[in-house]
C-alpha cells in the first residue's frame, strides 16, 4: 500500500476567489479534510472552504485546548499545546500511513504564523507532506487600504501584538512600512506603542480583510468599534519613487 500525502493547503485571506488553482482543486477533490478551530466554533479555514467541500468529505476538527486562558509565559501553555499538536499529528500520520491523502485547511499561507507549521515539523520525516502557498492575510489587508505598502527601498516589518510594548514601539519607530498582527486583547498596548513611535496617525486598521464584512479605516478614527481578533494594522511606507 502506498503512503498518502498530507497537503497543507493555503486558503488565502478569506475570499474564496483568491485561492490558487491548486488549492481549489485539492479542496474540491478531498476525501479527508482537517482544520484547526477554537472549541465550539466552526473554524475560519473551514468556513472559507465550505462552498468547495465535496459531499461526504470526512472532517477532522482539531480544537485548540487553550487559546488565551493561560498566559503565553506560563510553562503549561507550551506543554498543553505541544501535547495537542502531537495528538493531531498522530491522527494525520495514521491516515497517511494507511494510504489516505489528507487536505489540511490553512488560513492565509501555511508557512506564515500558521498552526500547520507545527504539523509539518512533526510529520515531514514520516510521511509525504506537500505545502501549497497562498496570499497572506496582511497582503489582503494592505490592498484593501488602496495604497501600496512599500516603495523603493522601504523596509517592511511584521510585528505581533503579543510583544512587550517597549519592543513594539522601538521596532515601529525603526522601520518604514509596518504590519501588526495578532492584535486581540493587545489592541490598547498596540495603540500606545504606535503613539510612542509617532506612527499612530498614519496607521490603518482592516477588519475581516477580503471578506464580505470587511471594514477599512484610519485607526485614529476607528474608536472602540473594532473587532481585534480579525484585524490587521497597516502603516504604509513612503519611500523612494520615480
Amino acid at each position: 500500500m502506498s503512503t498518502g500525502t498530507i497537503y497543507g493547503v493555503g486558503l488565502g485571506p478569506g475570499d474564496p476567489d483568491l485561492l490558487s488553482v491548486k488549492s481549489d482543486r485539492l479542496v474540491r477533490n478531498a476525501k479527508h479534510v482537517a482544520f484547526f478551530r477554537k472549541a465550539g466554533r466552526k473554524g475560519q479555514s473551514r468556513q472559507i472552504a465550505e462552498p468547495m467541500l465535496p459531499e461526504g468529505v470526512i472532517e477532522f476538527a482539531m480544537e485548540y485546548p487553550v487559546t488565551t486562558e493561560i498566559p503565553l509565559s506560563d510553562p503549561r501553555y507550551n506543554e498543553i499545546l505541544s501535547a495537542f499538536y502531537e495528538d493531531c499529528a498522530a491522527h494525520l500520520r495514521t491516515l497517511a500511513q494507511s494510504g489516505e491523502d489528507v487536505v489540511v485547511l490553512c488560513e492565509g499561507d501555511p508557512f506564515f504564523y500558521g498552526s500547520f507549521m507545527h504539523m509539518y515539523e512533526r510529520l515531514k520525516n514520516d510521511v509525504p507532506v506537500d505545502v501549497v502557498p497562498a496570499i497572506t492575510g496582511m497582503s489582503g489587508a494592505w490592498t484593501a487600504t488602496g495604497h501600496p505598502i512599500t516603495w523603493g527601498d522601504d523596509v517592511l516589518t511584521v510585528l505581533m501584538g503579543t510583544l512587550p510594548e517597549d519592543e513594539l514601539s522601538r521596532r515601529m519607530a525603526d522601520t518604514n512600512a509596518l504590519v501588526v498582527m495578532k492584535i486581540g486583547r493587545n489592541i490598547e498596548k498596540v495603540r500606545s506603542a504606535l503613539r510612542t513611535a509617532g506612527r499612530f496617525d498614519d496607521a490603518w486598521i482592516v477588519e475581516f480583510a477580503t471578506m464580505p464584512n470587511q471594514t477599512v479605516s484610519k485607526l485614529s478614527e476607528a474608536g472602540e468599534k473594532v473587532t481585534p481578533y480579525f484585524s490587521i494594522i497597516v502603516v504604509h511606507g513612503q519611500g523612494r519613487r520615480p
